[in-house]
């Protein structure tokens, strides 16, 4: 029997834990840990309540620090997972990529570090594991969630089954929920606005092209979602996608924003709200976002309040297998109150929750355990495009999708 362990007991977590104990055939065990022990059992509450006598898989909780390998290669001994999924905070990556190496156990996540101190993403410090968990026998999978996670594996199974060479990669990130809050984050609220308040970047010819923070706008009109404004963003999966598709000449992310959430993040910014250094406040060392983060609704409290849909989806531009020019939109839609009925989350969770259970399936079922780091463009794509049918994403196909300009 092979067991999981889970890290992490926010709203991904709480989706996970959620889909594994749906999936109890390949789930059969697991164990939800955190730093805040009653958080985990929260969510192991609220499972058993909502599965009742269908509830099949044996779930247990545990506190642990996942800032300190030590604590985490102690409770990894002593559970014994086959795999853990790392579903903290990204600036926690590092501490259980390592104690997943020092106890020889598969690794998986949904989004790549981030240096506290620093608010900058990329996946140097991950790749940089490679060769050791080569050594290890064990693999390292990275970035199974939504994006990146499935636009990655779409862009897989687009360059698999429908062209020779990819020459335009565009991602299209739009929710078209509605909280009711006139500002909240729909995940954690210092990641979401350290990403928004960077640069944007894109890649173009071999080169990595930055531009200010929303400085290009485009407008699209989403199906079953409508026109939203959507502005070019960085997004980790644009480094992995240059590094591993060949022949690429553009790799772009979109993500939509409506005008009150980006009225109300430049009040922030002006007033250093925003900030990661460090200031005293009554003798005391604070940073700005964090406290922010504190005041602002928790993410995991959104989900009863939330309405409407979110549409992601990946346009492609290249040679089709016939070695004609071709595009290719591919997308799913995601109603945010049907997610909450069936787990108590918002959509946003929900498309991240998801794929970090498939992809931790992928590595049980033996599909996806080459000893390694890898990210999910490299992993074949199939069998992960059934299980999206299978557990709550099913994607649509568009073969003559507009383009962005």
């Amino acid at each position: 029997m092979k067991k999981t362990l889970i890290i992490g007991a926010g709203g991904v977590a709480s989706v996970a834990a959620h889909k594994c104990a749906q999936n109890h055939e390949v789930f059969p065990e697991f164990m939800i840990a955190s730093r805040t022990k009653s958080k985990c059992d929260d969510i192991k509450t609220a499972i058993e309540k909502r599965m009742g006598k269908n509830l099949k898989s044996k779930i247990t909780t545990a506190s642990v620090n996942a800032d300190n390998v030590a604590e985490l290669v102690t409770l990894i001994n002593s559970y014994k997972p086959h795999i853990v999924m790392n579903l903290a905070l990204p600036y926690q990556d590092l501490t259980i990529m390592e104690a997943c190496l020092q106890t020889g156990v598969h690794y998986l996540d949904t989004a790549n570090y981030e240096p506290l101190d620093t608010a900058k993403f990329e996946y140097k410090w991950q790749w940089a594991f490679d060769d050791r968990y080569k050594k290890a026998g064990i693999a390292g999978i990275l970035g199974s969630g939504f994006d990146p996670g499935v636009t990655s594996i779409w862009t897989a199974y687009a360059l698999k089954h429908h062209f020779n060479e990819i020459h335009y990669i565009d991602i299209l990130d739009c929710n078209g929920g509605d909280h009711g809050y006139p500002f909240a984050t729909n995940f954690s609220p210092e990641i979401n606005i350290r990403e928004v308040a960077a640069n944007g970047r894109y890649y173009e010819n071999g080169k990595w092209i930055e531009t200010k923070p929303m400085e290009i706008k485009r407008e699209r009109n989403f199906k079953e979602v409508g026109q939203k404004d959507m502005y070019l963003m960085y997004h980790e999966e644009l480094e992995s996608m240059a590094k591993h598709i060949p022949n690429l000449k553009r790799a772009r992310f979109f993500m939509t924003f409506g005008q009150s959430y980006l009225t109300h993040l430049k009040c922030l910014e002006n007033v250093g709200m925003t900030s990661i250094e460090p200031i005293k406040f009554n003798g005391i060392d604070i940073v700005p976002i964090q406290f922010l983060a504190k005041v602002l609704p928790d993410p995991s409290s959104l989900g009863a309040r939330t309405k409407g849909k979110t549409h992601i989806g990946v346009l492609f531009q290249g040679i089709g297998k016939d070695n004609k020019p071709k595009k290719y939109y591919i997308y799913n839609v995601c109603n945010h109150e049907e997610c909450y009925k069936e787990v108590g989350s918002q959509a946003i969770s929900y498309t991240t929750g998801v794929p970090a259970m498939i992809g931790a399936m992928m590595n049980l079922n033996g599909i996806w355990d080459k000893p390694g780091v890898w990210n999910m463009e490299q992993l074949d794509p199939d069998a992960f495009m059934e299980a999206l049918n299978k557990w709550g994403l099913p994607w649509v196909e568009d073969f003559n999708p507009e383009l962005v300009d």
